[in-house]
C-alpha cells in the first residue's frame, strides 16, 4: 500500500474508533437507568456534532424508558427519526435563530420533573454553538458578533468558552441547575485538549472553573469590541458547586491518537505520540511538522524501519486574509510547503468531525510534490497560506480530505509519515 493511502486508511480507521454509539453503550451499559425497575421518568437531551449518532445509541439502550427528549446537532449531521425524540438541525460555528429555538425546546421538556427523574445529557463538541439561551438583556447578533470576533483573533476553544457560558443561561452549569430537583447523567465526547469538563460545549451541566477575572482579561488579551451589556455579564458569576450530577467521559482526543499510534505499529512503522493537547497556530504546527519531516529524511540511512508521528488537540487560526478554510487544512498547506521536493513523506491533519471549518473537508493530505502541483495549476501556495485560502490551494493540488460528517467529534488528528 502506498504511504498516501496509507496515511488516509489510519486517519479513517482512528475516527471510526471514536465513534460514539460503542462509547454511550459502554458508558450506559450498567448504568441504573437502563433497569427494568425504572426509578422515575427519563429525558434525553443531546447536543453536539455527534448527537444524533450518541442519541440513537441511547435509545437502543432505553427504548421505552425515555419519556421525552431532544436531540439538537449540526446542519447534515442528522440521520433520520430516532422514536419520539424531536430532532433538530442547527448553525454552527455562528449560531442563528433555530438554534435558540431548538434549546428553548429543549429547556421545555424539564418541566415538571421531580427528584426522581433523570435528564440522560448527551454532550459532543459543537455544543456551545448548537446550545444556546441567552441572558436577559443579550441579543443573538451580540452573541454572534463575539464569536465571529474570537475566531477571527486566533482565540483557543478554553478562552472561546469562558466568554460564551457567561451570556448564556445553559453554559457554564447553568443547565444543570435548570434541570432541578431532578438528576442529570451527563455522558461526554470530548473534543476540548485535556479534557477540561467546564469547557466541552461549555460546560452546561458542569461547576464552572474560570471567573470573571479570566473573562475580563481575554477582552483584554485579544482587544475585543463588546457593548455595554455583553460586558455587564462578563462581569457576573457562574455557578462553582452542582450536586445533582454524574458526569462520565466516554471519548475523546488520547482514544483517538492512540487508536493511530496502534495502527501504523501495526503496520511496521516507529510511531510516536507527540502530543494530544495541540493548540498552537495552525500553521506553526504545519511548519513544525515539515521540520520533523526534514530531519527524518536526513537521516534515513540511518534506519531500517518507517517513521510515523502523531498528534491530536486543537490548533488556532488567526485570520488574516479572507479565503476559505480550516485549521486542519491550514496545517496541511504550511506543512506542504515545509516538505515540497521532499521524497516519501505524507502529512495529514484531519477534524475528527470530517468537516473541518466552514467547508465541506475534513482537512487535508499532503507530500513532498503538492506544492509542484500546485505551481502546476497556475497556484501560489504561499499566497494562499497568508491569504487563508487552503481550501482552494488544496482543491487545485487534489490534495483536500474528504469524509463527509463523521458522526463523532474529539478533536483533530495530524499524522507524518516517512519512508
Amino acid at each position: 500500500m502506498l504511504m498516501r493511502e496509507i496515511a488516509e486508511s489510519v486517519t479513517r480507521s482512528a475516527i471510526e474508533s471514536v465513534l460514539p454509539e460503542r462509547a454511550v453503550k459502554e458508558a450506559l451499559a450498567a448504568d441504573p437507568i437502563c433497569s427494568d425497575s425504572p426509578n422515575g421518568n427519563v429525558v434525553l437531551v443531546a447536543i453536539g456534532k455527534a448527537a444524533w449518532r450518541m442519541a440513537s445509541a441511547a435509545h437502543d439502550l432505553l427504548g421505552q424508558r425515555i419519556a421525552r427528549g431532544c436531540v439538537i446537532t449540526k446542519d447534515g449531521h442528522s440521520l433520520g427519526a430516532i422514536g419520539k425524540l424531536e430532532i433538530f438541525e442547527a448553525a454552527h460555528p455562528v449560531l442563528e435563530q433555530r438554534n435558540l429555538d431548538a434549546t428553548r425546546k429543549a429547556l421545555s421538556m424539564l418541566t415538571g420533573l421531580t427528584e426522581r427523574d433523570t435528564i440522560l445529557f448527551l454532550v459532543s463538541g459543537g455544543g456551545s454553538a448548537l446550545f444556546e439561551s441567552p441572558q436577559e438583556g443579550v441579543s443573538l447578533a451580540d452573541i454572534a458578533d463575539m464569536t465571529s470576533q474570537l475566531l477571527a483573533c486566533g482565540a483557543d476553544i478554553v478562552e472561546i468558552n469562558t466568554l460564551r457560558k457567561r451570556i448564556s443561561s445553559v453554559k457554564g452549569g447553568r443547565f444543570a441547575m435548570a434541570c432541578m430537583p431532578a438528576s442529570v447523567r451527563c455522558v461526554i465526547l470530548s473534543d476540548v485538549p485535556g479534557d477540561r469538563l467546564d469547557s466541552i460545549a461549555s460546560g452546561p451541566a458542569c461547576p464552572d472553573l474560570s471567573t470573571c477575572e479570566d473573562a475580563l482579561e481575554i477582552v483584554r488579551r485579544y482587544r475585543l469590541n463588546l457593548p455595554k451589556n455583553v460586558m455587564d455579564r462578563l462581569g457576573v458569576e457562574t455557578p462553582k458547586a452542582l450536586d445533582n450530577v454524574r458526569t462520565q467521559i466516554t471519548g475523546s482526543g488520547p482514544v483517538l491518537c492512540e487508536s493511530a499510534r496502534s495502527l501504523l505499529s501495526g503496520k511496521g512503522f516507529d510511531a510516536a505520540l507527540l502530543t494530544t493537547t495541540l493548540d498552537c497556530e495552525a500553521a506553526s504546527a504545519g511548519a513544525f511538522f515539515a521540520a520533523l519531516a526534514r530531519e527524518a529524511v536526513r537521516n534515513r540511512a540511518a534506519r531500517s524501519r518507517p517513521l510515523a508521528f502523531i498528534a491530536g488537540g486543537e490548533t488556532v487560526v488567526h485570520l488574516r486574509g479572507k479565503g476559505k478554510g480550516g485549521r486542519c487544512q491550514e496545517m496541511a498547506l504550511a506543512a506542504a510547503l515545509g516538505m515540497r521536493e521532499l521524497e516519501g513523506v505524507v502529512f495529514v491533519a484531519a477534524g475528527s468531525d470530517g468537516t473541518d471549518g466552514p467547508t465541506d473537508a475534513a482537512g487535508g493530505i499532503v507530500d513532498g510534490q503538492t506544492v509542484r502541483r500546485m505551481k502546476d495549476r497556475g497556484i501560489k501556495a504561499q499566497e494562499m497560506l497568508d491569504d487563508n485560502d487552503a481550501y482552494h490551494a488544496l482543491s487545485a493540488s487534489g490534495d483536500l480530505l474528504v469524509t463527509g460528517p463523521t458522526g463523532t467529534n474529539v478533536n483533530d488528528l495530524a499524522v507524518l509519515l516517512v519512508e
